[in-house]
């Protein structure tokens, strides 16, 4: 499983209930006897959308703000690691070149007698 997938799972999470519940249909429905009553419906239904848009609207940036936190966790923790690669890039250097001059000596020493 790739690293940075579970602090993004961590924080969209806990708002998968409420992004379910905003998705199921709330809005009224027409009804067979809507006739005489077709303005008053028509103005239900303006105020409903309207309502759903702010909402949606406040749960965007909401969504966006946690988006932007969870860039900047993974940057950094993306730097964190590439710090660490660096330096077990320049330890495994240091290892080889021991170990080549080891070898160089060892031989050094089978072939000199």
């Amino acid at each position: 499983m790739a690293v940075w997938l579970i602090p993004a799972l961590k924080a969209v999470l806990p708002h998968v209930a409420t992004i379910v519940a905003a998705a199921t249909p709330a809005f009224t429905k027409k009804k067979a006897d809507a006739a005489a009553n077709q303005i008053l419906l028509l103005q239900q239904q303006v105020t409903e959308l309207q309502a759903a848009a702010s909402q949606n609207a406040a749960h965007i940036k909401e969504l966006a703000a946690q988006l932007q936190s969870t860039v900047a966790a993974l940057e950094q923790t993306a730097s964190i690691a590439a710090a660490k690669f660096h330096r077990v890039l320049v330890l495994c250097l240091i290892a080889t070149g021991l170990s080549v001059i080891a070898l160089g000596a060892a031989l050094f020493l089978v072939f000199a007698r």
